[in-house]
């Protein structure tokens, strides 16, 4: 490759550099805006994620959260903003990406992508609404079941979460239920580039239900409610990504046919 050439292929790249440095300003920004606003109701938004601790307790329950160090709060509420925004300007995020990858898409290929981007956030929306509908009040049961009052009266085994044990879980499960709704998108766009067919994925059927168990057992909790709440929806997930690679390939097979 000569001089010239370089020249000529280095100039795209300086304006595709210069484009995603644009792009992750924006997203930033975004984030940066949501995350004061966040930090300003840390206290409010705090009262909305204890609500499924609330509703294992039971009504009329005096519910004790601590914190051991005096700086404990302070950095609670300092992830308690940075989740909200990230999971608020999720959109602006996913959006961003999209404007930089799409002028290098083809009109039927960005049609075919802006429907992924749609199903994201609204997937990543159900996956947090079972963690907090669900999942977190069934498994802060099973902890609050653990609690023993001794014969005497004397002797007690009382659960007192600390703030950023019980935020670290809460959160932890949200994103990770909020990734694994993920997996239809992500299975469809690997159909529609041809890496993965129905066959192949029915046929690793059995490693995926492996799978899946491993993955729910190291990203949640050590209780089976969790454990089984995960692992659930990530089968029934992985069968609608078969559906749905079945559809494309059907759809695939007739656009062929039509050309021929």
């Amino acid at each position: 490759m000569s001089d010239a050439d370089i020249e000529e292929s280095a100039a795209p790249l300086v304006e595709h550099l210069i484009e995603l440095r644009q792009r992750l300003i924006k997203a930033l920004i975004a984030v940066f805006v949501v995350f004061i606003v966040a930090f300003i109701f840390a206290d409010q938004i705090f009262q909305i994620l204890v609500i499924p601790y609330e509703r294992a307790a039971g009504e009329n329950q005096n519910l004790k959260l601590i914190f051991t160090a005096p700086q404990e709060y302070f950095f609670a509420q300092l992830k308690i903003a940075l989740f909200t925004a990230l999971f608020i300007a999720f959109p602006v995020i996913a959006a961003q990406i999209y404007k930089f990858v799409a002028p290098g898409l083809y009109k039927n290929e960005r049609k075919a992508f802006l429907p992924f981007l749609i199903a994201t956030p609204i997937l990543f929306f159900m996956g947090a609404s079972l963690v907090f509908f669900i999942v977190m009040p069934l498994a802060m049961t099973f902890f609050l079941s653990m609690q023993l009052t001794g014969p005497d009266l004397t002797t007690t085994i009382e659960l007192l979460p600390k703030v950023s044990e019980y935020l670290g879980l809460i959160m932890t499960l949200i994103f990770a239920f909020g990734l694994v709704f993920q997996m239809p998108v992500v299975i469809s766009l690997l159909a529609r580039a041809g890496l993965v067919s129905e066959q192949g994925l029915k046929s690793k059927r059995k490693y995926a239900v492996v799978l899946t168990f491993v993955a729910a057992a190291v990203l949640t909790p050590p209780d089976p409610v969790s454990q089984i709440g995960l692992a659930v929806p990530t089968l029934l997930l992985y069968e609608l990504s078969i559906y749905a690679t079945r559809l494309i390939e059907r759809k695939r097979a007739a656009q062929e046919a039509s050309a021929t």
